[in-house]
């Protein structure tokens, strides 16, 4: 990947955050931005012990940031029938109209910046072609 392209998937990256911060929703930290999308992209089931190894970060800090995300209802928490020990951390509807928004919100980040990419593109492809 070339500097140009990273430098465009930070543009979108910051695109983005600015998105979530500017519209009237939740205001999530990068600890609690890491679980929500753990959660809801990758397949489950999640555990705060799974998610605490994962992140490599401690059970309590898991334990924080997830009452953050339950609180803003983007979670939300249960036993795990198969281990009354283990907590189960679950997806809830408005965590996926959370997803869907800010997929649009990338979409957009994207879009704004196809016509720099087709350019880059184009002189890449004609500097080869020369």
């Amino acid at each position: 990947m070339s500097l140009g392209n990273v430098d465009q998937l930070m543009s979108t990256l910051r695109d983005t955050i600015v998105g979530t911060v500017r519209r009237d929703g939740p205001d999530l930290s990068a600890r609690q931005f890491s679980i929500f999308l753990i959660c809801y992209l990758e397949d489950g089931p999640h555990t705060v012990r799974g998610l605490a190894q994962q992140l490599e970060i401690s059970k309590p800090a898991i334990s924080r940031s997830l009452d953050r995300l339950a609180e803003l209802g983007l979670t939300k928490r249960g036993p795990d029938p198969r281990d009354r020990r283990s907590v189960l951390v679950r997806r809830t509807r408005p965590g996926a109209l959370f997803l869907a928004d800010l997929r649009r919100l990338l979409a957009a980040g994207q879009k704004s910046r196809m016509p720099a990419i087709q350019a880059t593109e184009t002189a890449t492809l004609h500097s080869i072609a020369v």
